[in-house]
């Protein structure tokens, strides 16, 4: 068993909370909900067109970047587009409100995974300094921490809208660093993205391990390479029970 480090630096959507399990499910309700505006148009259609759209629109890392600081108007431009591919009418408005239904589905279907936080707590106990890293607008981030009652658990919370940069940025991962008075050599990085949550602080030292959500293992062809690799968070703490 690998011994616990001085700090950990954790991320929060899709480690700490289930933030995107029941995305596609809240896309096909929000679709449903507005069938009466669709017109002739069949919501599962909508649907399929909004997922094409949203795989276009996210895989742009400046598009990500600037998107995940307005999530609604970022969702909105991709309604827009499904609605535009398929000829429908009145596009922004009614991409907008499809958008913020999808938006109120997602925050009602967010909850812990099982077994999260207690982990994040046993770090605490257990001495380790812990420092939140998460990406996305100072506003929405901190409802999220909020209501999960997080904030109290760690010493640090870096939020990027809040800080002004976030992950794969290295000052994100430096000012955690310095804010806990920890060396990158005594420090792991926790999270479900190879990129963010791997590989950048890979490259300062800090130990990265990575939450294969789906158990689907490394994508063929990432230059990641995780210094260990689980299922979820609370992983780390039957192991070390084990």
């Amino acid at each position: 068993m690998t011994p616990l480090p001085r700090a950990v630096l954790i991320d929060l959507d899709d480690t700490i909370l289930d933030d995107s399990g029941r995305a596609a499910l809240c896309w096909s309700e929000a679709c449903a909900e507005h069938r009466g505006e669709l017109g002739a148009l069949d919501p599962a259609v909508l649907r399929e067109a909004i997922g094409r759209a949203a795989r276009w629109f996210w895989a742009d890392a400046e598009r990500h970047r600037v998107g995940r600081l307005d999530l609604h108007t970022a969702r909105t431009q991709v309604v827009t587009m499904a609605l535009s591919e398929l000829g429908a009418e009145d596009q922004p408005p009614l991409a907008s409100r499809i958008a913020a239904t999808y938006g109120s589905l997602r925050d009602r279907d967010m909850r812990p995974f099982a077994g999260s936080i207690e982990t994040v707590q046993w770090l605490r106990e257990s001495g380790c300094r812990l420092a939140l890293i998460t990406n996305g607008a100072g506003e929405a981030q901190r409802r999220k921490i909020d209501r999960f009652g997080l904030a109290p658990l760690f010493d640090l919370v870096l939020i990027e809208g809040e800080v002004g940069f976030g992950k794969p940025d290295p000052r994100v991962y430096s000012r955690a660093l310095d804010g806990l008075g920890v060396a990158p050599n005594d420090t792991w990085m926790i999270g479900d993205n190879l990129d963010w949550d791997v590989e950048a602080p890979r490259r300062l030292g800090i130990y990265g391990i990575w939450i294969d959500l789906r158990g689907s293992g490394l994508p063929t062809g990432h230059a990641a390479r995780p210094d260990r690799v689980v299922r979820g968070l609370a992983e780390l703490r039957s192991s070390a029970c084990e």
